[in-house]
């Protein structure tokens, strides 16, 4: 039920502005027309999305499909199936790592080879680096451990 406003009823905060009066459907029309841009990516993406929808509902289908045709035949054949699964699981695993693990040993018997052999590889100098730095180390703690031990026994030898 529409009740009528009388201008006695207005106040500043009810005053009448053109934007709130109702539009003509043509001006709508014309204020919500989408660009051409804005058109051909709507289009396109409602192209792909229903197309990937399409895809996902088929590929859907032709799962649940294969699984009721193949439940009946898991389930008959599962007590050989599964152990069988987990015996050829674990022979791969152990075969591939097995395998990795003697390409990583032959790799570092090659570089020792090399580096006893004193052919320049990468790497070496680093550890030719480190060598020296923990004999310079070792030698510093030597030093240090025999003058304070030197200055302890000669200590008590000055007081007496």
């Amino acid at each position: 039920m529409k009740t009528l406003i009388n201008s006695s009823q207005l106040t500043p905060s009810h005053s009448i502005n053109m934007s709130d009066q109702p539009k003509p459907m043509s001006q709508k029309l014309q204020e919500s027309t989408p660009t051409r841009s804005q058109a051909v990516i709507l289009l396109t993406a409602t192209t792909i999305g229903g197309f990937l929808l399409g895809l996902a509902g088929m590929t859907l289908t032709g799962t649940l499909i294969a699984l009721i045709i193949a439940t009946p035949v898991l389930l008959l054949v599962s007590p050989i199936v599964v152990p069988a699964a987990v015996v050829l699981a674990s022979v791969t695993t152990g075969f591939l790592s097995s395998g990795g693990f003697l390409v990583a040993a032959l790799a570092v018997v090659a570089w020792l080879y090399k580096y006893v052999a004193r052919k320049h590889l990468f790497g070496a100098s680093r550890l030719d680096y480190a060598k020296m730095k923990i004999a310079s180390k070792a030698r510093d703690v030597k030093e240090r451990a025999a003058r304070e031990h030197g200055h302890k026994t000669q200590e008590p030898v000055q007081g007496s």
